[in-house]
């Protein structure tokens, strides 16, 4: 189209929180926020259509030198192992509008611009071709989180937003070490692409690994970085568990797949045994967690450890099939997580409790709700078709192949993921009616069934037909494969 494409889909978003400034009607500034998160959602749509599936290298880049003296360039571009969640998070941004549309009733415009910012940040870190453009983009998405969880979240909100500032401020901190590192034992650039290309020597990569591995597992998060976590959910908006559950958690497990694995490939497969370790801690930990709430915000968050778990195991196995099974489930992970968490808010906003044990019989005052609200748990558990299952699948086979100890613990966790998610559901949907005793539940209406379709539509269309979204990462983790483990070694 000889447009810019990418630079249209990272500053649609910013561009439309300036516009969102000039308005003073709350109708008018949620219309907008939905007219420009759907515009941005568009223009993802024609990335993804132009994608070429055939190739490893970075599509639609731009290359704009920005501070000369120091190399840094504002560059962008798109693989098979970002373009997903480009897409991913377009499509949960529109779906945050549409689910704040009554939630949020005071400092509206505020909070859309809030939002709109926080998108633009997200879709820079994944379209970032520069090491130091993305710290700035990573680093900058603390602000409107901050204030989202602060300003509109709960009753805890303060400790809850400060503690998140807190813990990924400190990894970040780690991480701008490392990129200093980086810098300087990498030939003095900070574009992406060639750093990938140097070899450094196993001692430096084994220090930036540890200090990458602490910025980019805070965000994931990882047991015992996760503390922050279920606070964060609780008190957030629905908008901002969405976020927070369907793509800040990938930005860690990005982190990896960016910069870990192909610059870093001695020291990854070298402590690969200790992140398998690590991440079958967090699968079952997380599972045993999630089994012991009475919270539905919380039990969705602790299965948001265990399933992000099965994520970064899958990346260290260090195989074809253990790095397609992570990328596909972080995007599988991205709409069913995202979805609980908007079936949660959707229920909150009619009864004001996320105690399980005050439902009861829902399914006959909400019958349209239950039904999607069990498509989604049911994807949560992986059920076979469901988009959750081929990730799973994916994960687990690797995971055996790469350690039986590390295998048996996934299934254990998975096992604890059907307990309690059909515990919940049992507990919320059917038995004897309580909750409607108390409230008149109205089952959903159309703004919010233009939220929960186009999640439901990936549920199905990723569990029954996966290939064209493994089409897109498929060239693209063989090359990453080649980073590793060298020429001849994909399989």
């Amino acid at each position: 189209m000889g447009l810019p494409l990418l630079s249209l889909i990272v500053f649609t978003p910013a561009i439309g929180a300036g516009v969102l400034m000039l308005l003073r009607s709350e109708g008018a500034i949620r219309w907008t926020a939905l007219g420009v998160a759907i515009l941005d959602l568009v223009l993802c749509i024609i990335m993804l259509a132009r994608f070429d599936t055939t190739t490893h290298a970075m599509q639609f880049s731009e290359r704009h030198l920005w501070v000369p003296a120091l190399g840094i360039s504002y560059a962008l571009g798109v693989d098979g192992i970002s373009a997903l969640f480009v897409f991913l998070s377009a499509l949960l941004g529109a779906i945050c509008v549409l689910a704040s549309w009554v939630a949020i009733d005071r400092r509206v415009k505020a909070f859309m611009v809030s939002l709109l910012a926080m998108q633009a940040l997200m879709l820079g870190v994944f379209c970032a071709l520069d090491l130091f453009l993305f710290y700035v983009f990573w680093e900058a998405m603390l602000i409107p989180m901050y204030l989202i969880i602060g300003v509109w979240g709960g009753e805890g909100r303060v400790y809850a937003a400060f503690k998140f500032f807190l813990y990924t401020l400190a990894g970040s901190v780690l991480f701008l070490i490392g990129v200093i590192v980086l810098y300087f034992n990498g030939g003095e650039t900070f574009d992406i692409l060639a750093l990938t290309a140097q070899e450094l020597p196993f001692r430096i990569q084994s220090w930036l690994f540890f200090a990458f591995l602490v910025a980019f597992a805070v965000k994931v998060p990882m047991v015992p970085l996760h503390t922050w976590l279920p606070d964060a959910h609780v008190q957030a908006p629905t908008a901002g568990s969405i976020i927070l559950a369907g793509v800040l958690l990938k930005m860690g497990a990005y982190g990896f797949l960016r910069f870990s694995l192909p610059m870093l490939p001695e020291a990854s497969a070298h402590y690969s045994t200790l992140m398998l370790a690590l991440s079958a801690l967090a699968i079952v930990y997380g599972g045993l967690l999630a089994l012991a709430q009475d919270d539905l915000k919380k039990l969705v968050a602790y299965s948001s450890i265990s399933h992000m778990g099965f994520v970064t195991m899958g990346i260290f196995t260090l195989n074809l099939r253990g790095l397609e099974g992570a990328i596909l489930q972080m995007f599988n992970h991205g709409v069913t997580t995202g979805a609980l968490f908007l079936f949660v808010g959707l229920i909150y906003e009619r009864t004001h409790t996320r105690s399980i044990a005050d439902y009861g019989g829902l399914m006959k005052a909400a019958p349209v709700y239950t039904a999607f609200f069990l498509l989604f748990t049911l994807s949560s558990m992986a059920l076979p078709g469901t988009n959750s299952f081929v990730g799973e699948l994916l994960v687990l086979s690797a995971g055996f192949a790469a350690n039986l100890v590390v295998g048996a613990a996934a299934v254990f966790g998975a096992l604890l993921g059907a307990a309690y998610l059909l515990g919940m559901y049992g507990k919320v949907a059917l038995g004897p009616a309580k909750i409607s005793a108390k409230f008149k539940i109205r089952d959903v209406n159309t703004r919010e069934m233009a939220a929960i379709l186009p999640l439901a539509l990936f549920v199905l269309w990723v569990g029954f037909y996966p290939k064209p979204f493994l089409g897109i990462i498929d060239a693209s983790v063989k090359q990453l494969m080649l980073h590793v483990h060298g020429e001849g070694s994909v399989q």
